[in-house]
């Protein structure tokens, strides 16, 4: 007899049907995948990344396909913050009836804190998801994520100006992971998310130049979920804040992985763009996942593999 699975989670105090989440940059503000399912069987997704100022992104090609995965460097192409608050924000709200991440980037701690202010005060944001890891542009994201004073000092900028939950992104381009999530949590995080892309680059034998006009990119896909989970098992053994975990996750089977690692939710990113409806298939898929390895409720995974 099959008993009834549950799927339900809690991150920073919001309850999610499932852990499932679309990763930022890999669904839009949703309304473009509202079109193919109803994206409302998501546990929730986090939206396009949003800057103070709009962004027109880096020059193409900034996409290279590998063997497992894809390197990108689009650089945060976005409409800024206003246009994403005025335009966005209603279309999203048309098709998404839930509490919706929002993930914001910037260049300095001020510009972080203003964006985040802004988002704070949308009815439809349930969590803040501050990107201080991404490696495709100059002068900001990474270069905060691989320092942990800088790190901490866009946590503190943020949390002194708002009321909902920060989850700051790292960055896996860095040796020790572990000290830039405790400097992050004792800055006043409540949540971490990881991974963010590794950086990675091709080559094309042709031109003999690099294939993207960036030079390197960010590399992401089912190659970097081992070293996801590894960084995720980690952080999650040395915080005592949630955990969302990310990187290459493209099944269910991965996200009970991730969650066994220490993961609260879990974000699924390039799948999206390999297969558009790829997470509502890992969503109808973890049921029976769950019943083929004799668990009745999520919940209880998280951090499995620390316990054995």
């Amino acid at each position: 007899m099959t008993t009834e699975k549950n799927t339900r989670v809690t991150l920073c105090g919001i309850g999610l049907d499932n852990p499932v989440i679309p990763a930022s940059g890999t669904f839009g503000y949703g309304y473009e995948f509202a079109e193919l399912y109803d994206i409302n069987i998501l546990g929730t997704f986090s939206f396009k990344g949003t800057t103070k100022e709009p962004r027109f992104g880096n020059p193409t090609p900034r996409i290279a396909e590998c063997a497992a995965g894809m390197i990108n460097a689009v650089g945060l192409q976005n409409p800024g913050v206003e246009k994403v608050i005025s335009e966005e924000l209603p279309k999203l709200k048309a098709c998404f009836h839930k509490p919706v991440m929002a993930n914001v980037s910037g260049f300095s701690a001020e510009d972080y804190a203003y964006t985040c202010e802004k988002l704070d005060r949308e009815p439809q944001v349930g969590w803040l998801e501050v990107n201080v890891s991404c490696p495709n542009v100059h002068g900001g994201g990474m270069s905060f994520g691989t320092d942990p004073e800088a790190a901490a000092a866009v946590t503190k900028a943020v949390k002194a100006v708002t009321t909902k939950p920060v989850i700051v992104k790292l960055s896996p381009n860095v040796t020790d992971i572990v000290s830039i999530a405790l400097a992050v949590e004792a800055a006043g995080a409540d949540g971490i998310s990881l991974i963010n892309t590794l950086l990675g680059m091709r080559i094309d034998l042709r031109t003999k130049k690099p294939v993207i006009a960036n030079v390197m990119g960010g590399f992401s896909g089912p190659a970097i979920f081992p070293v996801a989970l590894r960084m995720v098992y980690q952080v999650a053994n040395a915080v005592k804040i949630p955990v969302v975990g990310m990187g290459g996750v493209s099944s269910a089977e991965d996200v009970i992985e991730m969650m066994l690692a220490g993961a609260t939710a879990v974000e699924v990113g390039a799948a999206n763009l390999v297969d558009p409806l790829a997470s509502k298939k890992i969503i109808e898929a973890l049921p029976g996942t769950m019943e083929k390895y004799g668990i009745r409720s999520l919940n209880d995974m998280i951090g499995g593999a620390h316990h054995g």
